[in-house]
């Protein structure tokens, strides 16, 4: 059991971490060094995240969900992590549109081709236990891109704990056409790739993405349910990286190819102080 004082110290560091990542996004400003005591366990590094979402106290419309590779995913009891997606980060795209996304220059940036699947509101639980029953809980499916960045540049480098730490490395989303007949589309069939400036930096399906987007939908349910989210109202869930996590650089392009189903790119710039 940690002692009084343990638990005072745990709860400051918390605040100091999460008040820091929410000042530097808000300001556009590089942290060199992680801003406080790095999270040992994912219980730590979501009260940070969950510290975070309080000070920053924008509104929240979906969540990205990424892996955690082995061995850590042993060591600390998960396979995926969360992070929340912001209102004002989503831009909605079609294969016709090249969106600018924000990125955090000097920190961390990397694009990330991914399916999106909404919730439909009025789900309060219990958590689906099969594709079948996640199916029958969704009213959308679309493509996407994920934009992962921070302010702090080891973000990645320094684990899982540390990602969740701040936002689980989500800045941005490009919200791309609806799949039509997806109820009855096979995701895990559908070849992904990914081009940064042209040129393929990866080629996947999201069957080698453990359970397949709706297996990382009810990860994401079991985590904010057990946080204590309300999730009735509806959400978006950024179910992982088909292709890989790509770094990429502000002026550079990411293209998404999403075979048979439509495509999506963006440009990177720099982000602003908002």
């Amino acid at each position: 059991m940690k002692d009084q004082g343990m638990g005072t110290e745990l709860n400051e560091n918390a605040d100091q971490v999460a008040a820091a990542f929410v000042s530097a996004r808000h300001e556009a400003r590089v942290l060199e060094i992680y801003p406080g005591t790095t999270p040992q366990a994912l219980d730590d590094a979501y009260d940070i995240q969950d510290r975070a979402i309080t000070i920053d106290g924008r509104q929240i419309v979906g969540w990205k969900v990424g892996r955690i590779n082995s061995p850590l995913d042993a060591s600390l009891g998960a396979n995926r992590l969360v992070g929340p997606i912001f209102a004002d980060s989503v831009v909605d795209a079609d294969a016709a549109d090249t969106p600018a996304m924000p990125v955090y220059a000097g920190g961390f940036a990397a694009g990330e081709a991914e399916f999106l699947v909404h919730v439909a509101p009025g789900f309060k639980g219990p958590v689906p236990a099969d594709d079948a029953g996640t199916i029958a809980i969704v009213d959308d499916v679309r493509i996407g891109i994920e934009i992962a960045s921070s302010p702090y540049p080891g973000i990645n480098a320094d684990g899982p704990t540390v990602t969740v730490s701040d936002f689980g490395n989500n800045t941005g989303l490009v919200r791309g056409a609806a799949l039509p007949n997806w109820q009855s589309t096979d995701l895990c069939a559908i070849r992904v790739k990914s081009e940064i400036d042209g040129i393929e930096v990866g080629s996947a399906t999201a069957a080698a993405m453990l359970d397949g987007p709706y297996g990382a939908v009810r990860f994401l349910l079991g985590n904010l349910l057990a946080r204590g989210f309300d999730v009735s109202q509806g959400l978006w869930v950024s179910t992982g990286a088909v292709t890989g996590v790509h770094e990429i650089a502000v002026g550079q392009e990411f293209r998404a190819i999403f075979e048979g189903h439509g495509e999506l790119t963006c440009t990177i710039i720099a982000a602003a102080p908002r």
